[in-house]
């Protein structure tokens, strides 16, 4: 089936923005020089997207698959329900161009602070409610202490995932499974079943009183 005329230019604009981002920096393209390169007018251009910032926001949430809710999981392990929300992979085509757009994204992300919070947020948010949804089931069962930090379990977990992302492009290389191996971490410092085995051996730590 043929796609529609708009469809087509919309893509065409996208990528061939992507394509500018990742070179020349976001700063450092213009809508005109986006315009150019997909061969869409501007105007076409200002008929889908208010901005650039608009723009650039569609953009990554195209080359980091974020177009549509991540799928929820119930495998009836938690362990491997983190694991698996831990371990999903961005669309393997644009891994390059991700790449090399991460840092300009950083960049623009530190000067434009609302652009940033809402980036954040965009691609933030689904993995953490995805995370939280299972952390709570894991309470509700009874696998997880009633006491957990909400907020400190997302935080631990994600931050290792970020870490790889931003800072670990290949240089030195990624751990291998790190999502596993990070929900797994996790699993063994908070899981109820974990803690009541440390304290039967005595080897839980013990809380401090104050004097």
């Amino acid at each position: 089936m043929v796609r529609p005329r708009s469809v087509v230019a919309h893509e065409k604009v996208l990528r061939a923005a992507l394509e500018l981002f990742s070179r020349r920096g976001v700063e450092g393209t213009s809508m005109d020089s986006i315009a150019q390169a997909s061969g869409v007018s501007k105007a076409t251009i200002y008929n889908h997207w208010a901005d650039k910032e608009a723009l650039l926001m569609e953009v990554m949430i195209f080359v980091n698959g974020l177009d549509r809710e991540p799928e929820d999981v119930d495998t009836g392990d938690i362990c491997r329900d983190l694991a698996w929300v831990l371990s999903r992979r961005h669309p393997d085509e644009f891994d390059d161009a991700r790449n090399r757009i991460t840092p300009s994204l950083i960049a623009y992300s530190a000067l434009h602070r609302e652009f940033g919070d809402a980036w954040r947020n965009r691609v933030m948010e689904p993995a953490r409610n995805c995370l939280r949804r299972i952390l709570c089931r894991g309470i509700e069962r009874k696998l997880l202490p009633a006491t957990l930090d909400m907020e400190a379990s997302l935080a631990l977990m994600l931050g290792p995932i970020l870490y790889a992302h931003i800072f670990q492009q290949g240089n030195p290389p990624p751990v291998v499974d790190l999502g596993r191996k990070t929900a797994e971490a996790f699993w063994r410092a908070f899981s109820v079943e974990r803690r009541s085995a440390l304290n039967a051996q005595g080897l839980a730590p013990q809380k401090r009183h104050r004097s």
